[in-house]
């Protein structure tokens, strides 16, 4: 069985989906559809942008969702068993799987994008790599301290990304190096994804997930919330709000999809994120990029 997985936001890069917007005539369809979508040219950034401009949330976001899905929907050969989405690529996942058509998700992305960005405003915070520690450490660590912060990636088995205030933060990391962790890296994102300080970005996307068609998907997404296999609407609709205040289980996930016979696993998007987390949670499994 074939698995499809789709990346989240770090994975821009400047003349992201060039490529296919010059050789593949679908691709180029998708992507001027997008900036018609979008009232602004978000082609031009992607192409040609400084990383400044393309790590924007408000860009970067819909610039790698509009990547990924143009790869797998202009991709004569794309035939998912069952798909999966780190944080941002669950929308994709979601066209992916005919969920969601392409224009809704990337309203929904966008508002996404927006909203998480004055949610950061709002409350100034941020995320952290934890390298080479056992999740279990990881939260007690961040369970001690007298600020928000929490787990928020579990990204494969040690490396987990946490998320919380400035100072939180600050805290856990001085904590986590004490408690033996070989790396605790700020990660240069816009603030705390994945944590409840992102529960006015819930609020406002919950509104707008209620007021788009959902369809009936053709294949099983695993989500984030509790990686598991859903083909149920309200569900996926449920967890999809649920996600911007909760972890991301992409271990979790990974493990699920092998163990439900998923032996290949394609990556759509930019960048190979993905698959070296896969081959980290499931050598046995071939992992490559479309």
């Amino acid at each position: 069985m074939k698995a499809y997985v789709f990346p989240g936001q770090g994975s821009q890069f400047t003349g992201m989906a060039k490529d296919i917007y010059e050789s593949n005539p679908r691709a180029k369809a998708l992507l001027d559809q997008a900036n018609d979508i979008l009232g602004f040219r978000i082609t031009d950034i992607m192409f040609t942008g400084t990383a400044d401009e393309l790590k924007q949330t408000k860009v970067t976001q819909p610039a790698i969702f509009i990547h990924s899905v143009a790869l797998a929907l202009s991709n004569d050969t794309f035939k998912p068993d069952m798909v999966a989405g780190h944080s941002l690529g669950e929308f994709s996942a979601l066209v992916a799987n005919k969920t969601l058509a392409y224009a809704d998700a990337l309203n929904l992305v966008y508002k996404r994008a927006l909203a998480m960005q004055r949610a950061c405003e709002i409350n100034p915070s941020a995320m952290a790599a934890i390298l080479g520690l056992d999740d279990k450490v990881v939260e007690e660590v961040c369970a001690s301290i007298d600020e928000v912060v929490v787990a928020a990636n579990y990204n494969c088995p040690g490396q987990l990304v946490i998320s919380g205030s400035n100072r939180g933060i600050e805290i856990a990391c001085e904590k986590l190096k004490a408690a033996g962790a070989k790396r605790a890296l700020p990660l240069p994102v816009g603030g705390a994804f994945h944590s409840p300080l992102m529960e006015p970005a819930s609020e406002e996307l919950a509104a707008a997930i209620e007021s788009t068609k959902f369809s009936q998907p053709v294949c099983p997404v695993y989500q984030n919330v509790n990686a598991l296999p859903s083909t149920d609407v309200a569900q996926i609709k449920k967890n999809l709000i649920a996600q911007l205040t909760a972890p991301v289980r992409w271990t979790q996930s990974v493990q699920n999809m092998v163990k439900d016979g998923a032996k290949t696993f394609v990556e759509c998007g930019p960048g190979k994120v993905l698959q070296g987390l896969v081959k980290k949670i499931a050598p046995e499994v071939e992992a490559s990029s479309l």
